[in-house]
């Protein structure tokens, strides 16, 4: 079914994305990364020089050959005594397989932060979901089939957020024309923009407004994806959709726009 489209025009901003950090994403979610450099290929002899921060300090396991992080992401199920049905939910493990999305090119010189190596890209962001009641945590896998260290480029993704308007209510038209509440909808005005490599998984936290993963480059990448369900469709995912106006900017190299990252006024 299609999502509601929001009746009110979004806010036309321009957001340049930044590199996915912990700390930046933390009033979304969590970051889950190793915190050992890719080069260690031995069970460290000190493993507490290895604790992330503000992350579980590690534990030697399996006869010495690793090194166990627990618990490293929170998996939420807040439908118990809360979602409307009172339908109990079950824990599910799915599989996304996501291909590039395509960017739009900006040529018109303006674009933030953009250096003199190249014009920058865009991607158009028109549609918002959340789950209310479960954490849903995105595992990049199956990175091994390309050679990085002989120049492939590493998989990326976008991750675009958007805090909650708590308390507030918007409408929006249904497939059919219909006016439609959305309870605690996004705040538009505040969409932030992440990039993500191939060896960061994320969990968005309950509720948290979130686009479609957005895969860029020229490879896809499959995602497991963990959380909680009941099999109603409104209390599993609530989407809102709207036209243009929010675009996420990017360099053509890849790269992150080393400009301003927080939305502004185009």
């Amino acid at each position: 079914m299609p999502a509601p489209i929001l009746t009110a025009s979004p806010p036309r901003l321009r957001v340049s994305a930044a590199p996915l950090t912990a700390e930046g994403f933390a009033p979304f979610g969590a970051v889950i990364s190793s915190p050992l450099p890719r080069n260690i290929t031995t069970t460290p002899q000190q493993p507490s020089a290895f604790i992330p921060p503000h992350g579980p300090a590690p534990v030697i396991a399996n006869q010495g050959s690793a090194l166990k992080y627990s618990p490293i992401s929170p998996l939420q199920d807040g439908y118990t005594g809360t979602c409307p049905s009172g339908k109990a939910a079950s824990a599910r493990m799915s599989m996304f397989t996501c291909f590039p999305r395509k960017l739009r090119k900006l040529d018109d010189g303006s674009a933030v932060g953009v250096q003199a190596n190249g014009p920058a890209e865009a991607f158009d962001v028109q549609i918002l979901e959340r789950h209310p009641f479960t954490t849903q945590t995105f595992i990049p896998i199956d990175l091994s089939s390309k050679n990085y260290a002989g120049g492939q480029e590493e998989p990326s993704f976008l991750v675009i957020v958007a805090p909650t308007l708590r308390g507030e209510v918007a409408t929006a038209t249904d497939e059919s024309g219909k006016t439609v509440s959305i309870n605690n909808p996004p705040d538009l005005k505040n969409i932030k923009a992440f990039i993500a490599r191939g060896g960061q998984a994320v969990t968005y936290g309950a509720g948290t407004w979130h686009a479609p993963m957005v895969v860029l480059g020229q490879r896809r990448v499959d995602f497991v994806v963990v959380q909680f369900v009941n099999g109603v469709d409104e209390e599993d995912c609530q989407e809102a959709a709207f036209k243009e106006g929010i675009m996420v900017e990017l360099r053509t190299d890849g790269g992150i726009s080393k400009g301003l990252w927080q939305p502004s006024k185009l």
